[in-house]
């Protein structure tokens, strides 16, 4: 491990205080050791002695590094550096003592066995003493603040490996304003115990007992933190949150350390975080190896998606980030919040639509990105089976034009956000989506064969996304919150649902797969959506998480299938071959792939049509384009 070779004022503080700790632990093992005459006899030879020692154990102290850990912060590991360094000082009085020095001068020993053993005892008290004592000083003073503070009394529930983190976190102040009065733990073994000083009270059923019992003692629990562990499905979290609710209780949760995000920091408990599946194991390292250093794009940043990928993108060490946005409100409002991350990247936002080809043009190219995600689209299904025009502008000649600016610019890839409903797809949506899927792959293989193989175009397909614009749990929400109905379309309705976070770190392991892969034969990513879910389902477990019963408090009304709507979403087309690229959650498919000059062809015909506005002709062309299209025009 490198180290600084130039100690800090605080470092020299430490090195002293050891310094001064071997000292009077030399001199207190003779005083206790050695009585009269037999203490007399050694001083002459103690003064020569020490200042050698003393020195000597300096060097021991540098080499261990006992001078680099914070004292607020002493742990096992230091105490076991600790331990090393007082047995390597015994060991060496002991090599002195019985092989080079006393035999030779004295006759005798100069210090003894028991004399070494009682000076180890010694030195690992007071090297170990005071930092154990300086922590729990520290320790007691930020419990006390806390309760000064007004801190909120709180309930940990989770197993106790992930309790003591979160007390941890509590007791070196990254995480504030919390003052922990007891653990509810799934786990038997847990029972009884105490962690860092906090009792585990019960089991997740004792939840109502113990807010009692602690509002009797005068300690009225305000909060509920979870730990990673109450958030596994065996948990039940559902279960806590309704609970919760009927008790009056705020929820945070502290989110796993493998996140890959700011893993101290409390957020609260949302919905959509119990409503799915566990999420895909995501290899961060990997994330990280790819993004740091690079310049990013990201197209329609400030929606849902693209504003998740712009964080991403600084949090996995982007140097630089483009915003592209054409609603001025959104982009404000991510790069507000990006800021705050107080990340090194150097953050820029430029408002445009990705319609405009020249402007769109000229700003990718004066960026010159590493990467352009292209997350702007227009994907409300039953909005464009009605402006349907508008979502060809955008959905197909926008991600042309993105395309060919990532290409100009001589970006390493261009990732765009495509949707499961562009298979076999019955929705404007879905047939603009297949068409700027099937302009990129072309453009890929284009590329590849004129001499361009460092660029790679690639598409990556994915289901519904909780809580993003238009989804249908925050519509859900605020239904209930009106006090209902909610409203679903079809009882037999079925849909893929995973979460952001989730999606966008896939999105960008596609990336990674796409730019490492030998071969040019992939194109096109599909995320594993994992099992469907019955949306009238999904209805009736939000009206419980809301602390309410379906049918009784909150009624659900079915209103009808919507034009471009179909009762269950699928993952490939008949007929379309499938491959496993070894990533856990992405499934490379590999649709037939019509040649770019026929592709420009259909767009030039569509450019045309538009000008005219014939719907008819227009949708006919989309037919021939994408013979699965089966939508009609109205």
């Amino acid at each position: 491990m490198t180290r600084s070779r130039r100690l800090t004022p605080r470092q020299m503080l430490i090195v002293l205080h050891d310094l001064v700790a071997t000292a009077a632990a030399i001199v207190l093992t003779f005083v206790i050791r050695f009585e009269g005459r037999g203490l007399y006899e050694r001083l002459d030879g103690l003064q020569l002695f020490l200042p050698f020692f003393v020195i000597y154990a300096a060097a021991v102290y540098l080499f261990i590094g006992l001078h680099l850990n914070k004292w607020r912060f002493t742990s096992v590991p230091d105490l076991y550096n600790i331990f090393k360094a007082s047995t390597i000082l015994a060991a060496s009085l002991l090599a002195l003592d019985y092989v080079l020095l006393s035999p030779n001068f004295y006759g005798t020993f100069f210090f003894g066995k028991i004399t070494i053993l009682l000076y180890w005892f010694l030195q690992m008290f007071l090297l170990g003493g005071t930092r154990v004592a300086y922590r729990y000083f520290h320790y007691a003073r930020t419990l006390q603040r806390a309760k000064i503070a007004d801190a909120t009394p709180t309930l940990i529930i989770g197993r106790a490996a992930d309790a003591e983190v979160v007390l941890r976190s509590i007791e070196s102040g990254a995480v504030k304003k919390i003052w922990p009065v007891g653990i509810l733990s799934p786990a038997d073994s847990d029972r009884s115990q105490t962690i860092r000083g906090i009792p585990v009270l019960g089991d997740l059923d004792d939840l109502e007992r113990v807010v009692a019992d602690l509002e009797g003692r005068g300690n009225r629990v305000m909060r509920l933190l979870l730990a990673p562990s109450a958030l596994n499905p065996e948990a039940r979290p559902e279960a806590i949150l309704i609970r919760a609710r009927r008790l009056g209780l705020t929820m945070s949760q502290l989110p796993s350390l493998d996140g890959g995000g700011p893993a101290m920091q409390l957020a609260p408990v949302a919905v959509e975080d119990l409503l799915l599946r566990p999420s895909v194991k995501i290899d961060y390292r990997r994330l990280e190896d790819f993004v740091t250093g690079k310049a990013i794009v990201v197209t329609g940043g400030g929606g849902s998606i693209g504003s998740e990928i712009c964080d991403r993108a600084v949090t996995f060490g982007a140097a630089r980030l483009l915003v592209i946005e054409n609603s001025e409100p959104a982009l404000h409002a991510v790069l507000e919040a990006l800021r705050g991350k107080q990340s090194e990247a150097d953050i820029s936002g430029r408002i445009a639509d990705i319609r405009d080809r020249q402007r769109i043009m000229n700003l990718i190219a004066d960026f010159k990105p590493d990467i352009v995600f292209h997350a702007a689209a227009l994907k409300h299904v039953p909005i464009l089976e009605r402006d349907w025009d508008e979502g060809i502008k955008t959905n197909v000649f926008g991600s042309m034009n993105v395309a060919d600016a990532a290409a100009a610019a001589g970006a390493s890839a261009m990732v765009m956000i495509s949707t499961d409903k562009a298979i076999e797809p019955v929705s404007v949506l879905g047939a603009t989506k297949r068409l700027a899927e099937m302009y990129c792959e072309a453009l890929d293989h284009e590329l590849a064969s004129n001499g361009q193989p460092s660029t790679r175009l690639i598409s990556v397909r994915f289901g519904n996304v909780l809580a993003s614009n238009g989804s249908v749990v925050p519509k859900f929400k605020a239904q209930i919150e009106a006090g209902g109905p909610v409203t679903v379309t079809h009882p037999d309705m079925v849909r893929y649902f995973m979460t952001i976070r989730e999606a966008c770190d896939l999105v960008i392991t596609a990336a990674t797969h796409a730019l490492r892969a030998e071969t040019r034969d992939v194109s096109v990513y599909v995320l594993n959506m994992g099992q469907p879910v019955k949306i009238v389902d999904l209805a009736e477990r939000i009206i419980r998480l809301s602390g309410l019963e379906p049918g009784r408090d909150i009624k659900i009304t079915f209103t009808g299938i919507r034009p471009g709507e179909r009762l269950h979403e699928i993952l490939f087309a008949q007929g379309e071959a499938t491959a496993d690229i070894g990533i856990p959650g992405i499934v490379a498919a590999k649709p037939l792939q019509p040649s770019l000059q026929d592709i420009r062809g259909w767009f030039a015909s569509l450019e045309q049509g538009l000008a005219r506005n014939e719907r008819v002709a227009i949708y006919n062309l989309l037919r021939d384009a994408v013979p699965e299209f089966r939508g009609e025009a109205a």
